[in-house]
């Protein structure tokens, strides 16, 4: 006969490490960054110029071509320049941008049914 020896059991203390999945985790962290998610979210109604998107946002200059940058660097969005004249320059969604719509409706729900502007303002409903 064959002795086992009993599996040490952890102590009401120890708990294994947690960790949010990686992928999420970088998805957050991009769609979190100040006005992409937005940009993206904006984007959803139809292909929007620079000066339509910096009105309808109330964004700089400086930034919105910052992050139109990282999102088309990132494969999300599209830019296209139509020679004119006038000349024009167009962003659109791409596939990958397309891709994301779902999740983007699905948090858009939630925050509709769960959050509200009280508890984004970190104030209490009674405290108004």
């Amino acid at each position: 006969m064959r002795h086992v020896s009993p599996t040490p059991q952890k102590s009401a203390t120890e708990h294994e490490p947690r960790a949010c999945d990686a992928a999420l985790e970088r998805a957050f962290s991009f769609l979190g960054k100040r006005w992409n998610g937005v940009l993206l979210g904006t984007l959803i109604q139809a292909p929007a110029g620079f000066a339509e998107l910096k009105r309808s946002l109330g964004i700089s200059d400086s930034m919105l071509s910052d992050r139109l940058g990282e999102l088309t660097r990132a494969g999300l969005v599209a830019r296209t320049v139509d020679e004119g004249p006038p000349l024009a320059v167009l962003y659109t969604l791409t596939d990958s941008g397309q891709a994301i719509l779902p999740a983007l409706h699905e948090l858009s729900t939630w925050a509709r049914d769960n959050l509200t502007a009280e508890q984004c303002s970190g104030q209490h409903p009674s405290q108004h």
